[in-house]
């Protein structure tokens, strides 16, 4: 499997965000997307997802399921934990699990992010750390190939950010591929680096 982008501008509000950018990433390969703010890391993770579109250029997702767009063959972590407060710990989960339709042990899935004895607990009493750790999980509740990552230890204590590191190393021992934006280390030692804004 591999996620090539050929030539790829982004355009937004107007403005153009960054141009002619190049870059092929291998089942097993980490990308790690760096630069000043305003460079355009969310907002290429955002145009892999499918969020906003191309606006010059190609992004192709090869040897994953045909029919299937890159978007659609991905997992985003935004800046936004998308918990619904009302639901329990365990139903936002399932929520999820079924919206991604996969089948998977919900429970598992919390267990990996530490929060498994929480699933019963109303959402809205997490702090930011349990939300995000949440957030992770639906990473790990249905397979997808490919994770987008914005920042992705935001708001992690160092257990939580350990326990990041060992997913996505598990993730790309697996054959999958991950592109995370960030400021600083995410503890993929391997990681390729791509910066934007560059002259």
């Amino acid at each position: 499997m591999q996620l090539v982008a050929d030539n790829l501008t982004c355009s937004r509000g107007g403005r153009e965000v960054f141009t002619g950018l190049n870059f092929s990433l291998s089942g097993g390969e980490a990308l790690v997307v760096t630069g000043r703010n305003g460079a355009g890391k969310s907002s290429l993770l955002r145009m892999i997802a499918g969020l906003i579109a191309v606006s010059a250029g190609t992004l192709a997702l090869s040897g994953g399921e045909a029919e299937a767009t890159p978007g659609e063959q991905s997992h985003y972590l935004g800046h936004l934990d998308a918990v619904k407060p009302s639901l329990s710990v365990g139903e936002n989960l399932k929520f999820w699990a079924a919206y991604f339709g996969g089948e998977t042990s919900v429970d598992a899935a919390l267990k990996s992010v530490g929060l498994g004895e929480l699933a019963g607990l109303p959402a809205a009493y997490l702090s930011a750390g349990q939300r995000r750790r949440l957030s992770i999980a639906r990473l790990v509740a249905v397979h997808r190939p490919v994770w987008l990552l914005d920042e992705p230890t935001s708001a992690l204590d160092q257990p939580s950010q350990s326990r990041l590191a060992e997913l996505m190393r598990g993730h790309l021992a697996t054959g999958g591929m991950i592109v995370a934006a960030a400021h600083g280390p995410i503890g993929l030692e391997r990681a390729r680096e791509l910066k934007l804004g560059q002259a």
